[in-house]
Order: structure tokens, then sequence, then C-alpha cells
């Protein structure tokens, strides 16, 4: 784990407001100079703490879609048939992401779908055929009240 002082933290939570944002103004915001700044956010993208700089999508602006939350168990007994689901997974454009639970659901996929019908097919001849999966239970979403992907200071939490 990288070690973050307060101007790292700082320059974090600038970029992932707008990484567009380039040195000059990151240094200005943060009254220093652009060369240790510039230096800072290479060497946080070198450790691998700036993964990638992406464009954040309003969803609503391009097309009508939905998004669901799908939920459901696996039946593995070894590893790699776990590993195919993960496979499987990766190579399915309509989730979003994907996590690995404890408890008493194995996974967690944030699905978009054009609407019910296309959903309800996605479901049924991409999902449905994944081996090891076991039982699926969708969950609807009516309203997005937050969606973020900044991470906040972790030393504030």
């Amino acid at each position: 784990m990288a070690h973050l002082d307060n101007t790292d933290h700082e320059i974090l939570r600038l970029l992932q407001q707008d990484a567009k944002l380039n040195v000059n103004e990151i240094a200005q915001e943060l009254h220093l100079t652009k060369t240790p700044i510039y230096e800072r956010i290479k060497r946080l993208e070198r450790d691998g703490v700036i993964d990638r700089y992406v464009a954040l999508i309003d969803r609503q602006k391009i097309a009508t879609s939905i998004i669901v939350f799908l939920t459901g168990s696996l039946t593995v007994n070894k590893f790699e048939q776990t590993q195919e689901f993960y496979d499987a997974v990766m190579n399915i454009p309509q989730v979003l992401e994907c996590y690995l639970l404890g408890g008493d659901r194995d996974f967690l996929l944030k699905i978009i779908a054009k609407d019910l019908d296309s959903y309800h097919e996605f479901y049924s001849n991409k999902i449905a055929s994944i081996p090891h999966v076991g039982e699926i239970r969708s969950l609807f979403v009516l309203k997005e009240i937050k969606r973020t992907t900044a991470i906040p200071n972790m030393t504030l939490l």
C-alpha cells in the first residue's frame, strides 16, 4: 500500500472531481509550484494509485436504459470453476461491475440494459448460460440517488 500524505490526498480529490485539471491548475489550487505537483502525479500513476483516467457518461443523455443489480450463487467445487464464471462475466459488456461476496450470495453484478425486454433476453441468454450459476435474483433501480466513483480520503474514515 502506498504511503500518501495530505498533499497526495488533495491531488487525488481534485483529480477525482475533474481529471482534466492540468498541473498548473492543481498547483494553483494547492498553493504549490507545478514541478512537485507534476512529480507527485507521476509517482501516483507509477505506483498504480491512479489506475486510469476516464470520462463519466450521463447514460440518460445518450440512451434510455435501466440499471439492474443481480445477485446470485455459484455451484462450484473447485477454484477453476469459479474462474470460468469470472472469465465469462469479464466478456459481457452489459456487466458494468462485478463483486465476489461473502454471506448468502456469491456475487453481485451491476447490469445496464435498454429496457425490461432486453434485460430479460440478456438474463436468459447470457447470465443463465454461464456455467455454475445457481439461484439468481434481480433488483431493478427505480431512482438513482447518489452515484460517484470518488474514493474519499481514507484518513477521514
